[in-house]
């Protein structure tokens, strides 16, 4: 009975193609393999592009008008910026406006301590430099069993932030011929 079921040339101990059908069967699929390979990659013709990033974050200034050295009407104080970035560079970025003077960080887990973590929200609110033109919120969590719990932070720790943000935007400014545009 198995013998009805499969063809005679399996039964036999032949092939379903001959050799020369085989033969160029499989340089026509060779062929076609690579006819059609170098139509799937998009990719650059020129091995020196291969090494160049091409993130356009990487090439620009993120300052406070887009890399800009003047300040456009509606931004934000951009030594107040830079600063800002500058001071909170230690923690992880996750998001920063600078139309809209807003950066937030990412948690942030000091190496010292593995159950605690930081989050700082900073504004910018003027395009002058000024104290009052910052506004800091600084969110803590200490880990308890397992769980991440919100804790209020140290009372001072806002400000000594700011302290330090507005220390470099003045620097910056000193630096820049206190030459406010």
């Amino acid at each position: 009975m198995p013998r009805r079921l499969m063809p005679s040339s399996l039964v036999s101990g032949r092939a379903f193609l001959s050799p020369r059908r085989a033969s160029s069967w499989v340089l026509a699929s060779s062929f076609l393999a690579l006819a059609t390979l170098p139509a799937c990659s998009d990719s650059p013709k020129n091995a020196s592009d291969l090494a160049s990033p091409r993130s356009h974050l990487a090439m620009e200034d993120r300052g406070a008008s887009g890399g800009e050295d003047t300040l456009r009407a509606g931004g934000v104080n951009a030594y107040l910026w830079r600063a800002s970035l500058d001071t909170l560079s230690f923690m992880p970025i996750a998001t920063a406006d600078a139309q809209g003077g807003l950066i937030l960080t990412d948690w942030y887990t000091p190496p010292a301590t593995q159950d605690e973590r930081f989050k700082i929200t900073a504004f910018i609110l003027d395009r002058r430099l000024r104290s009052d033109a910052l506004r800091l919120s600084v969110f803590r969590q200490i880990k308890q069993d397992g769980q991440w719990v919100d804790t209020p932070a140290a009372g001072n720790t806002a400000s000594d932030i700011a302290a330090r943000i507005l220390a470099r935007a003045r620097k910056l400014r000193a630096n820049n011929g206190n030459n406010d545009n």
